[in-house]
């Protein structure tokens, strides 16, 4: 076990760290964070427009007409059909805040330079015919989780060229009596047509080739292998232990990892959300809500289920008051009073279980769902907050299932966590007693 924390801390830890403080990933990481109240307030409407109550879609219509549904969907499509807008905005702001440079120029060329490299055309086939017509507009296909990994690399190009032609000082100054806010925009005059000449060139240069766009190559090269990886078993496994082995050398295992997986993840959920409101089979078990409802109970590590142990099993006075404290913020998934308190970072005893229950959770979670014993998650985006069991029945598109698999992992994990934590408690009781002798 030292050993283990001396590799954990000597070698693990300093690689983890420089990982996470990477400018681009920092960047992506944070830029996504932006979309998030925005999903979570188009879940809102989709739990709304699909309540599981009998009768409830005929006392919709009487009361409010037969296209009740079309209408409340509405901030369902402006928020997730745009996924891929707010996160140029997303990133290109951070990245730009972080190189100190006029954020809110480097967001407008960026969102531009998206719209640049994305095709104005539109297929469809009217209802009835087999004729495909084409005609100019913008496909929301390719503005919605689709286009994601073009955003991220169209905010990081634009902001690296930007930032390049600022440090080489290529700008038009204005004299100082001008505004600021005048000179700011002529300030950004060349670097926005620079990085624009640039993007539209390589549109150009794509649309020669068999790719036509960006957003078909980088789908090929990129999007697809990594949503396979992603959205996969043995993906999922990676991603929860690399994890919870930040997590034990005092890093935000969760932070890192999703930071890097949220691109991969937030597409699959909105690929589950379209199955979902079309009534066709769910198509992916993985994502950011199977990780956080079903993963994340009482916060990383599934510690939910310890948190309850070291209330109502205690012997040590330290671990029951620790478990007071820890109860509340675990019902609501937030778990730094144990992580820290226990603690887990850099525990001995403690860390083993903290790693490997979490891959137990998954694999229980995984092929409940893959069986059909439980609903897969229907593209609802539910606050990682919210308690168990209501998160597992509001994610599944509520569904009764998901809120008894909650339970279920609670069950498991405090079955799991309890030899270890029997054992540290006997320790902490041990040291108590001396104390008082």
């Amino acid at each position: 076990m030292n050993k283990l924390s001396s590799f954990l801390e000597q070698k693990f830890m300093p690689t983890a760290v420089k990982i996470g403080n990477q400018r681009h990933l920092q960047a992506i990481r944070d830029g996504i964070v932006l979309t998030i109240p925005l999903i979570i307030i188009g879940s809102l409407f989709l739990i709304i427009a699909y309540f599981p109550i009998p009768g409830y879609d005929s006392f919709m219509k009487d009361v409010f007409g037969p296209n009740w549904q079309t209408s409340l969907l509405m901030p369902v499509g402006v928020t997730f059909d745009l996924l891929a807008v707010f996160v140029v905005v997303g990133v290109s702001y951070r990245l730009a805040e972080h190189y100190k440079l006029d954020a809110l120029s480097v967001v407008v060329t960026s969102v531009a330079a998206f719209m640049l490299v994305t095709p104005y055309e539109i297929s469809f086939t009217p209802e009835g015919t087999d004729q495909v017509y084409q005609v100019r507009g913008i496909p929301l296909d390719l503005t919605s989780s689709k286009g994601m990994f073009v955003a991220i690399i169209v905010a990081i190009i634009t902001t690296e060229i930007y930032r390049y032609i600022v440090k080489k000082n290529i700008i038009i100054k204005m004299p100082a009596g001008v505004p600021p806010a005048v000179a700011k925009s002529f300030a950004s005059l060349i670097p926005g047509f620079i990085v624009l000449l640039i993007l539209w060139m390589l549109s150009l240069l794509l649309k020669a080739t068999p790719f036509e766009n960006m957003h078909n190559i980088v789908y090929v090269i990129l999007g697809k292998p990594l949503s396979l990886l992603g959205g996969s078993y043995w993906g999922a496994i990676i991603a929860v232990i690399v994890a919870q082995l930040l997590w034990v050398t005092g890093i935000h295992g969760q932070g890192l990892v999703w930071g890097i997986m949220s691109p991969v993840w937030l597409a699959l959920i909105d690929e589950n959300r379209q199955a979902f409101v079309s009534g066709k089979e769910i198509p992916h078990i993985v994502n950011t809500q199977f990780m956080d409802i079903f993963y994340s109970i009482g916060g990383s590590g599934t510690t939910l289920g310890l948190a309850i142990l070291l209330l109502f099993r205690s012997r040590s006075k330290q671990l029951k008051q620790l478990g007071r404290l820890a109860i509340g913020p675990g019902i609501f998934n937030i778990n730094e009073p144990i992580t820290f308190g226990l603690p887990i970072i850099m525990n001995p005893i403690m860390m083993i279980p903290f790693i490997f229950v979490p891959v137990v959770i998954v694999t229980v979670s995984y092929f409940a769902m893959d069986f059909g014993l439980v609903a897969k998650t229907a593209g609802i985006m539910v606050p990682w907050t919210t308690p168990a069991p209501i998160g597992g029945f509001l994610a599944t598109g509520n569904h009764i299932s998901g809120a008894i698999l909650q339970i279920v992992n609670v069950l498991i994990s405090m079955a799991l966590y309890y030899p270890f934590f029997r054992l540290y408690d006997n320790q902490k009781l041990k040291e108590e007693q001396n104390k008082t002798e």
